[in-house]
This record gives C-alpha cells, sequence and structure tokens, in this order.
C-alpha cells in the first residue's frame, strides 16, 4: 500500500524534476559557462511565475504569457548584469540586490497579493498537476520533454555561433578574450540575460503546474539548481561529453533529486526538514570531485611507490 502512494507520487515528482531542469540549464549557463555565481534566479524564477500568471488571468495565451516571462526573466538579468559591470559591484552581490529588488516587484506585478490562484478548471494552461498520471497528450512529462528537448537545442545551436563562442570563451578566461578583442562586458550581461530568462521561463511553467503563483516560490531556487547541475555532472560527466548531452544531464540531475525527495519523503521524514536535506545533498555531491580527485591522487602515489 505504501509502495503504491510511492509510484502514484512519481509521476507529480518527475514532472516537477523537468520544470526545474529547465531552471538549472539557466543556472549552467552562469556558474559553469560564464563561472558567475548569480543569485538572481531567487528572484527571477519568481517573476516569471507573476507574470506569467497574471497575464494568463487577463485573457493571454499561455505561449504569450510564457515569452512574457522570459522578456521579464532577461530584464532581471540585465539589472545585474549592468550593476557587475558598469557599476563595478561584485557579481554575487549584484544578484543579490537585485533579487532582494524583485521581491517588492514581484508584490506589485501580483497586485500587492502573496500569491493569486491559476486554476486548470478556469484557464487553457499547457502543464498541470492534475494531469501528472493521465495517458494523454496534455500530460505534463510529454509535454516538457518535447519542451525540454527543443530548448537544448535551440541553445546548442546558439552556443555553436561566433556570439555564442565568444560568451563561453569570456567564461573560460575573461583576459585573454579581452585580449583578442572580445567584448567580454557585454557578453556577461547577454549571458544573465540569456540564464534569467529561462529560469523566468520556467517560473512560468511551474504556476502553471502548481496551480498558483507565488511571491516567494523561488526561495532556495539557487541550491535547487547547482544540486541538479551538480548531480548531473557527478553522475554522468564520463558519458555525456557533447555540450547538449551535459545540458540535458543538468535535466535529469534535477529530475533525480526530485525522486530522491521523493522517496525520503515518503520514508516519514518531516517536511520542516526538507531544506536541511536539501543543503546536505548538495553539499555531499559539490564535495564528491574533491574526494574521488584526492582519491586518485593517493591511488596514484601508492602505485608511484
Amino acid at each position: 500500500m505504501e509502495l503504491v502512494k510511492l509510484f502514484n507520487a512519481l509521476p507529480g515528482a518527475i514532472s516537477q524534476g523537468m520544470i526545474w531542469g529547465l531552471m538549472a540549464i539557466g543556472v549552467y549557463i552562469t556558474y559553469r559557462i560564464l563561472d558567475v555565481s548569480d543569485l538572481t534566479v531567487d528572484g527571477s524564477i519568481a517573476t516569471g511565475g507573476a507574470v506569467a500568471a497574471i497575464l494568463i488571468i487577463n485573457g493571454w495565451n499561455v505561449w504569450a504569457a510564457l515569452l512574457a516571462a522570459f522578456a521579464a526573466g532577461m530584464i532581471a538579468g540585465f539589472v545585474t548584469g549592468m550593476l557587475h559591470t558598469s557599476f563595478g559591484i561584485p557579481a554575487i552581490l549584484s544578484g543579490i540586490l537585485t533579487q532582494l529588488a524583485l521581491y517588492s516587484i514581484n508584490l506589485r506585478i501580483l497586485g500587492n497579493k502573496a500569491n493569486v490562484a491559476l486554476s486548470v478548471n478556469k484557464f487553457n494552461l499547457l502543464v498541470s498537476s492534475r494531469n501528472a498520471r493521465t495517458l494523454a497528450p496534455d500530460n505534463p512529462i510529454l509535454i516538457l520533454a518535447i519542451f525540454t528537448v527543443c530548448l537544448i537545442g535551440v541553445l546548442y545551436w546558439f552556443f555553436g555561433t561566433e556570439l555564442g563562442c565568444s560568451m563561453r570563451a569570456t567564461g573560460a578566461n575573461r583576459n585573454m578574450s579581452r585580449a583578442q578583442g572580445i567584448n567580454t562586458d557585454r557578453n556577461i550581461v547577454l549571458s544573465l540575460m540569456l540564464a534569467n530568462g529561462i529560469v523566468a521561463l520556467a517560473g512560468g511553467l511551474l504556476a502553471q503546474f502548481q496551480g498558483f503563483a507565488d511571491v516567494s516560490m523561488g526561495r532556495g531556487a539557487i541550491v535547487i539548481g547547482l544540486a541538479a547541475v551538480i548531480i548531473g555532472e557527478v553522475v554522468f560527466s564520463k558519458i555525456f561529453l557533447n555540450f547538449g548531452f551535459k545540458l540535458l544531464a543538468v535535466c535529469i540531475g534535477a529530475i533525480l533529486y526530485y525522486i530522491v525527495i521523493q522517496i525520503v519523503l515518503w520514508m516519514g521524514l518531516n517536511t520542516n526538514d526538507l531544506k536541511l536535506l536539501t543543503a546536505a545533498v548538495v553539499a555531499v555531491f559539490l564535495a564528491t570531485p574533491h574526494w574521488r580527485a584526492k582519491l586518485m591522487a593517493k591511488k596514484k602515489q601508492k602505485e608511484g611507490v
């Protein structure tokens, strides 16, 4: 009976993991490609959810609402980028400042309410948790799988262009890129805009999936995003070497994370301890490459002796 409960909950966990996997792609762009710690995402994901929810409630088409959410996220990334490049504020502090400002902005977008409902009964939503266990075309797992493949395909193409390659070069070695005539400040701003646009897009999907947009729905988002990135890298680093597959690994990492969380909750963990568990999981996976490197060094040292 208990196993039945777990299996019934897994489709919802997988769907939610796929949405957060899209968000984690945005984190991957700043954390791995740009080599910048961006904390804007805790605010921009809520911005995307708020914008999409309010526009859908006001009669907008769901695709237009998601596009507007993406644009709102890009604006948030632009602000962070300008604070960092034009005002000389460290990237991590720039993200914190934007995230702090976004809380008030998100409240304004939501009409000074902490949350707004977005019922699938009233609106034609793209994804909904209610359909997670149905074998139908509106199953969120199918829709999100198509969405993920399309997004990865677009990003794979984009980062192969001249602009995309210059953005990757900026993250790899900023001084050398500048010496080659690359406008690194522009690339940093563009990367932050793209990353936060994707994060806000995920926020728009999340608001639809859970049936509401909340001003605090992005709290701890950066930790979940990092967890997905690290889990994907640790599990698939030797299998997925292509850039596109690395992005896919990030998405799978988010799914694995939510499956683990669902299993732990099924085993009876107090939901109040969920943030503690998340921090512990991220800490373990962040430390794994370091431990692995130390073990390999000791092994080589013994073989040398």
